[in-house]
């Protein structure tokens, strides 16, 4: 909302995303981000789509289970949306107006590499529904890890679903042909060239730590100055 001549402008929070092909380690850079950021003081909530809300862990178990396998890719849009409905009204809207971080394991930009360019819907309509589900609030940054090797990305996801003991409950998307994967790799890269300013581009090859301290170096770069943010009193 735009501050009306003569008000004190209020301050906003800052957005962070991060996407990329199964197995590029989101969601452990993700929360090694959290961590630091807490460490420095930082109010942060750490969040992930599907997920998010009480709705969308709902929706999470049916969106990348196998109970509903034969989901089709126009409902598997449509909950996706819903997901995001909820989350940003609920978690991460309410955030951003008190000032905090805000880090999210995947975002919009998700929906249009696999249902866009992975499953070959509509680009046109699946911008104008995230427009509608984020109430045009996207990402201030957007940290895109990228895997050279997809088939490698994917193999670790396998790995790491075992290891977890979540194959068979979050797994319907790493059962996909490894066609499927490429696009939606050839999407998330089309994505981001379309938006330089906002995408940051990161090698998901890197160790964890060379990762975790270039994501951290782009982020402090990218976070306002001064007491833009709100602090969480954490040290």
């Amino acid at each position: 909302m735009r501050a009306s001549a003569g008000k004190i402008r209020v301050k906003r929070g800052f957005f962070i995303t991060f996407e990329g092909t199964e197995g590029t380690g989101k969601s452990t850079q993700a929360a090694l981000l959290e961590k630091e950021l807490h460490r420095r003081g930082k109010s942060v909530v750490l969040t992930r789509e599907p997920g998010g809300t009480k709705l969308g862990e709902d929706l999470r178990a049916i969106l990348l289970g196998h109970s509903h396998a034969g989901l089709s890719a126009g409902a598997e849009l449509f909950l996706y949306m819903a997901d995001r409905a909820q989350h940003v009204a609920e978690t991460v809207a309410p955030a951003l107006a008190e000032g905090k971080i805000v880090i999210c394991d995947r975002f919009a930009d998700a929906t249009m590499a696999y249902q866009g360019f992975g499953r070959g819907l509509s680009l046109e309509t699946i911008d104008l529904l995230n427009r509608e589900a984020t109430s045009g609030r996207m990402p201030d940054l957007t940290l895109l890890l990228d895997m050279p090797n997809v088939e490698g990305a994917l193999a670790r996801a396998l790995k790491r679903n075992s290891d977890e003991g979540i194959s068979g409950r979050e797994d319907r998307f790493e059962r996909e042909e490894m066609e499927f994967h490429r696009r939606v790799q050839d999407g998330y890269r089309k994505v981001a060239e379309d938006e330089p300013q906002r995408f940051t581009l990161l090698s998901a090859a890197l160790s964890i730590e060379e990762l975790r301290s270039r994501i951290l170096e782009r982020v402090l770069e990218a976070l306002p100055q001064g007491d833009a943010l709100r602090s969480g009193g954490v040290t």
